[in-house]
C-alpha cells in the first residue's frame, strides 16, 4: 500500500486517455481515404508498372495501369487522383510545345480514366517541367536566365482549356506564375468550362523536398540535376507573410481550392491560411517527405505505420481539407482493414 496521498486536482485530463473507446469519442482530427487525392505517374506505350527507386512503392504506369489503379482506388474511398506524365525525352522542347498536342500521354489518360471510372474526380497539373527541355515549369526568356511570366501564363491558359476538354475535373496549376488563375479561369470561363474547378499550387515553395518527383516525371534528368533553382518564381521558405499573400491572390483572382507544397514543413503556412480564407485549403505531402519515412523506416528508425499517420494527421491538424499523398492506398486499404 503507498503512504502517497491522492493530488487535490479537479482537472484530471488522463481521464479522457483511459480507454481506447473513450479516445476514439475525443478524438478531434480523423484522416479518411476520402480526404485524400493519389497522385499517379503515367508513361506511354504497354509496359509493366516500374517502381520507382526513392519512392517505395510507388510506380510509373501505363494507361492501362493508371485506369486500373483508379478503379481500385475508387473502391477503397479513395475520390481522387493527381495525374503527372513522364514523357520521352523526344518529345521534350524548349518552348514545351508538347503540352499543347491534342493526343498528348496526359490527355489520353484523362480520357481514358474517365470513361473507365467517371466517379473518379480528375485533377490534372498545368505547367510545362515535364514537357521543357531545361525541366522548368515555363518558357524562357531570350536570354534563357528565367522564365517569361506572361509568354507562360498564355501556354497555360491554352493548356487548361485543352484538359478541360479531355474531361479533367479540376485543373491545377503548378507553375507559380503571377497571374495565372485569372488567366485560366477566363480562358476555361471563354471556352464554356465554367465547372472545371481551379486548384492552385498558391503557396508553392523552392524547397529541397522534390527530387524524388522530379526524378519520376524526368524533369530532372532533362536540366541534369535534382538541384535545379526556381527560386525566381517559387517562394522562398523563410517567407510565411509572403507565402500568405499570393494566397489570397489567387482566390482574388478564381481559385476554388489553395494549396501548400511542401506540406510538412509548413504546417504554419496551412495554419495561417486555414484563418485567412474560407476556400477549401489543400496539401501536398510531396515526393521527399514520403521518401525520408520509408528510408528511416527501411533502417529501423521509425515505424512506418505510426509515423505515416502521425504525417497525415499533423497535416489535417494544421487545417487541411484534403492532402496529396503517396500514402493514399496505404491509408484506405488500413482504414478498409479497420485501422
Amino acid at each position: 500500500m503507498s503512504d502517497t496521498a491522492p493530488l487535490d486536482l479537479v482537472h484530471r485530463p488522463r481521464r479522457l486517455r483511459r480507454t481506447p473507446g473513450v479516445r476514439a469519442l475525443i478524438r478531434e482530427t480523423h484522416v479518411r481515404a476520402e480526404d485524400l487525392i493519389a497522385p499517379l505517374f503515367v508513361v506511354d506505350g504497354e509496359v509493366p508498372p516500374e517502381e520507382i527507386a526513392s519512392m517505395p512503392g510507388v510506380f510509373r504506369r501505363s494507361i492501362v495501369d493508371v485506369v486500373r489503379e483508379c478503379r481500385e482506388l475508387a473502391d477503397l474511398g479513395v475520390r481522387a487522383v493527381a495525374l503527372f506524365p513522364k514523357l520521352d525525352a523526344g518529345l521534350k522542347r524548349a518552348d514545351g510545345a508538347h503540352a499543347l498536342d491534342a493526343e498528348s500521354l496526359i490527355l489520353r489518360t484523362v480520357r481514358a480514366v474517365k470513361a473507365a471510372v467517371p466517379e473518379m474526380l480528375v485533377v490534372a497539373d498545368i505547367a510545362l517541367d515535364p514537357y521543357t527541355t531545361h525541366g522548368h515549369d515555363g518558357v524562357l526568356t531570350a536570354d534563357g536566365k528565367d522564365v517569361d511570366n506572361d509568354k507562360t501564363v498564355a501556354v497555360l491558359a491554352r493548356m487548361a482549356v485543352m484538359h478541360a476538354e479531355a474531361g479533367v475535373d479540376w485543373v491545377a496549376p503548378s507553375d507559380m506564375m503571377d497571374g495565372r488563375v485569372g488567366a485560366i479561369r477566363r480562358a476555361l470561363d471563354a471556352a464554356r468550362h465554367e465547372g472545371v474547378a481551379i486548384l492552385a499550387y498558391s503557396a508553392k515553395f523552392n524547397s529541397g523536398y522534390y527530387g524524388p518527383f522530379r526524378e519520376a516525371v524526368g524533369s530532372a534528368q532533362a536540366a541534369g540535376t535534382t538541384l535545379l533553382g526556381k527560386q525566381t518564381y517559387q517562394l522562398d521558405p523563410a517567407n510565411r507573410i509572403e507565402a500568405v499573400k499570393d494566397a489570397l491572390l489567387d482566390e482574388t483572382e478564381g481559385a476554388d481550392v489553395l494549396m501548400v507544397k511542401p506540406a510538412g514543413p509548413y504546417l504554419d503556412v496551412i495554419r495561417e491560411l486555414r484563418d485567412a480564407t474560407r476556400l477549401p485549403i489543400a496539401a501536398y505531402q510531396v515526393s521527399g517527405e514520403y521518401a525520408q519515412i520509408h528510408a528511416a523506416a527501411r533502417l529501423g528508425w521509425l515505424d512506418l505505420e505510426r509515423c505515416r499517420e502521425e504525417s497525415l494527421l499533423a497535416i489535417k491538424r494544421a487545417g487541411a481539407d484534403m492532402i496529396l499523398s503517396y500514402f493514399a492506398r496505404d491509408i484506405a486499404e488500413a482504414r478498409r482493414a479497420g485501422r
